[in-house]
């Protein structure tokens, strides 16, 4: 495992050997390489795509401005991949980073070879945007915010009501060193939307959901598919959100598809 940031300060760490694949972080609270638990739980994602690829896990960069837009972040990853390898890449977005891939492909497609968007869509749904809006204005005014989640999480009105009260108490131990860079990002993210540039973009892509996410719907992931002119779709059945990279077939369906 190695360790660095590309061009414009963009964490990263690596894992495996082979081709590179440049995968685009989920939405994290700090904009930094991940360390104790949670990076041993990035592991249970990252290693099985390692005996594959030689990944390169990159996260935004920190110190992230107020006023951000998903095509400046797109922008900055571009510069930072051609500068790294000076070639095109596969890239692999997971949620937050599938809707940065979309934009990436979008906007820069001489910086992406093939592409593949994991539990993300050409935009996020209602009660997504709203989630994330909640939890990190909460956070970044110094609130509890972790359970403002709970409707992404259970899917029962009894397991949210579960969940809401267990989130709140772990909100503490679940605080980044800037909220502003969570806040800013999710800002941008709010007002993503691709869905009428899908069609110019050139890369072969493959999408892949859960039939069980809550973050996002099964007829988003199909909308993003049919739209995009090169693509593949996967679902897999009875599968969460965080599930969909954890799936047994999710390492082995990207290595396929990439070739």
């Amino acid at each position: 495992m190695d360790t660095g940031t590309l061009a414009h300060g963009l964490p990263y760490y690596t894992v495996g050997a082979g081709k590179p694949l440049v995968v685009l972080r989920w939405f994290t609270p700090d904009h930094a390489n991940p360390t104790g638990l949670a990076l041993r739980m990035e592991h249970k994602t990252m290693d099985p795509l390692g005996r594959h690829f030689h990944v390169y896990a990159v996260n935004r960069a920190p110190g992230m401005p107020a006023g951000t837009t998903m095509a400046g972040i797109a922008t900055q990853h571009a510069e930072a991949l051609a500068e790294r390898f000076g070639e095109p890449v596969d890239v692999l977005g997971m949620s937050s980073g599938g809707s940065l891939a979309l934009q990436l492909a979008a906007d820069h497609p001489e910086v992406v070879r093939r592409l593949v968007v994991a539990g993300a869509a050409y935009t996020l749904p209602p009660r997504t945007r709203e989630v994330q809006r909640r939890y990190t204005e909460a956070v970044a005014a110094g609130r509890r915010g972790a359970h403002h989640q709970a409707p992404i999480v259970g899917r029962t009105a009894l397991t949210r009501a579960l969940f809401r009260p267990l989130l709140w108490l772990a909100d503490p131990l679940m605080r980044p060193a800037n909220p502003l860079d969570m806040l800013h990002f999710a800002q941008a993210e709010d007002s993503f939307d691709v869905r009428d540039r899908l069609a110019g973009i050139t890369a072969p892509t493959l999408i892949v959901g859960g039939e069980r996410d809550l973050a996002y719907t099964v007829q988003l992931f199909k909308e993003t598919a049919e739209a995009l002119p090169d693509s593949c779709l996967i679902i897999y059945r009875g599968t969460s959100h965080i599930g969909t990279f954890g799936h047994p077939r999710f390492a082995g369906d990207v290595a396929e598809f990439l070739g």
